[in-house]
Parts: structure tokens; C-alpha cells; sequence
């Protein structure tokens, strides 16, 4: 086995002995969605630095906790932040709790961020699902050599976000009564954030939110098998004619006040799964 294989390999065997059960959905919270927790039924919950390998957020707001338990009729693990390449960390390390989630059972991974709007007729708060992405960070998470034991060499990328979740999830928020966005994610490497000339050149290849994760995590999970739903909350709006600061206080303030909708949403989601 490879040293990579080898430290997911032991990060699983150190969870399984902690958990009476295997997950089949796993949950990324972004950056101001703390409060997911508040609706489960809480099994476990083990602090990222106490697993082996585990990478360690360094960003305010990313709690950084690994918390099992059951929402709905299903067993979930939930990572309660992320850690990402901006921070030093390599892609290999941003999506290894993908890849130990893998191995543990997950089959449907459900990846949330804060975004920022490219579309000018999105609003601060509205929930975008995700329909595909642009990876522009520079690298990708499967550069090097291939983890046969999770995928092939060469996985297809003509679907990353299934049309059945996306269904689902429209399906969801037309119930619920929500503005469902839809539009394509690009992933930039951060940690500042756009210029007016780069807003402009992000809509012109065709994005409709940018930010600095997920698109990793997702390329992972694909190579690994998992069935992927992606949900933006639109932290901020860019708009490249009138530029203005973004501080992160207000990315988490817009944020937050969307999470119960948010939440309301995902809830929606499962319940539609178990059908």
C-alpha cells in the first residue's frame, strides 16, 4: 500500500472502534454553517485533530469537528468545516476526510459552501445547487499515483452532480416554497478574493459562483464512487461596475441568517431519499 493508503486506511480503523454503525451520507459544512448538528441525533463527536492524519482547519468559523449520528432515517457523518489548499495544505490533504468517509460506508456526500454571486440577479442568501464546476485552483486532488482501491486512473467527470439529487433537491424546494438557484461553481485558490477584471473573466467562462473549496472534495468523491449534491449559500454578490469589500464578518452574517432555510432544505432532501 501507498503512505496515503496506509494513513486513510488507520484514520478509518480509529473511527470504526468510536461508531456502532456505518454512515451512508456525509455532509461538509462550509464556512457559517455551524448549526446542522442542532437537528440530529448525536452518537459521536471526535475533534479533527485527535484523528490519525486528519487535516486541522485553520480558519474562523470552520469548527472542526467530526460528529456522527442519524438525521432523518439515515446514519450521517458530518465534517464541521474544511480545510483548504489557501491554507498551505496539499489537495491530497484537503480531500483525505473525503476518502476516509468513503471508507466508511459513505455512498452520497452533500458538499455546502459560502459563495460569492456572479450572476447579478442572484440575491444575498439564496441557495444555489450546484450543476457542475470550473476547476481553476491549479491542481487536482488526483495528481500523482492512482489509489486503485478507490478508482481508476481516468474517472469520468460528465456528471459530477447526478440529475436525480439535483431533481430531488429541486423537488425539495419547490415543497418548501424556496428560490432554487442552479448555475456552475468556480473554484479559485485564495485566500484573496476577485478583482473586478477577474469577476468579469469568471462570468465570461461561464460561472455563476465562485469560491475556494468543494471542487476538490468533489473530484475525490467521484474518483471514489460517491454520488455527489452540492448547495451554495450566496454570501455576497460581485458586482465588477461598483466593487466594494467583502470583510468575512459579513460573509458569515449573510450566511447565518440563511441557515435555517438551508437546513429546512437539506432536511427535505433525505426525507425525498427515503421515498
Amino acid at each position: 500500500m501507498s503512505g496515503i493508503e496506509e494513513q486513510i486506511d488507520e484514520a478509518k480503523g480509529f473511527l470504526e472502534k468510536q461508531i456502532p454503525f456505518v454512515p451512508k451520507i456525509g455532509i461538509i459544512l462550509g464556512t457559517g454553517l455551524t448549526s446542522l448538528t442542532e437537528k440530529m441525533s448525536i452518537d459521536f463527536t471526535i475533534p479533527y485533530r485527535k484523528i490519525p492524519h486528519f487535516p486541522v482547519s485553520t480558519v474562523e468559523t470552520h469548527t472542526g469537528n467530526l460528529v456522527f449520528g442519524s438525521w432523518r432515517a439515515y446514519k450521517v457523518a458530518v465534517l464541521q468545516g474544511r480545510v483548504h489548499y489557501y491554507e498551505g495544505y496539499s489537495l491530497q490533504e484537503v480531500t483525505f476526510p473525503v476518502r476516509v468517509m468513503r471508507k466508511l460506508g459513505v455512498s452520497v456526500l452533500i458538499v455546502t459552501n459560502a459563495a460569492g454571486g456572479l450572476d447579478p440577479d442572484f440575491s444575498l442568501g439564496e441557495i444555489m445547487v450546484i450543476t457542475d464546476h470550473i476547476n481553476l485552483i491549479g491542481h487536482n486532488p488526483l495528481r500523482g499515483a492512482n489509489i486503485e482501491k478507490l478508482g481508476i486512473r481516468f474517472p469520468s467527470m460528465h456528471e459530477p452532480y447526478p440529475r436525480d439529487l439535483i431533481i430531488g433537491v429541486e423537488k425539495a424546494a419547490n415543497e418548501l416554497g424556496i428560490r432554487l438557484r442552479k448555475g456552475v461553481y468556480v473554484a479559485v485558490p485564495g485566500p484573496s478574493l476577485e478583482t473586478a477584471a477577474e469577476t468579469r473573466f469568471l462570468r465570461t467562462i461561464g460561472a455563476d459562483v465562485v469560491g475556494m473549496s468543494t471542487v476538490p472534495e468533489v473530484i475525490a468523491a467521484v474518483h471514489a464512487g460517491m454520488e455527489v449534491l452540492g448547495l451554495s449559500v450566496i454570501a455576497n454578490v460581485n458586482i465588477p461596475e461598483s466593487p466594494a469589500p467583502v470583510p468575512i464578518e459579513e460573509v458569515v452574517e449573510n450566511v447565518q441568517k440563511a441557515e435555517p432555510l438551508f437546513f429546512n432544505l437539506i432536511e427535505r432532501f433525505l426525507l425525498g431519499l427515503e421515498q
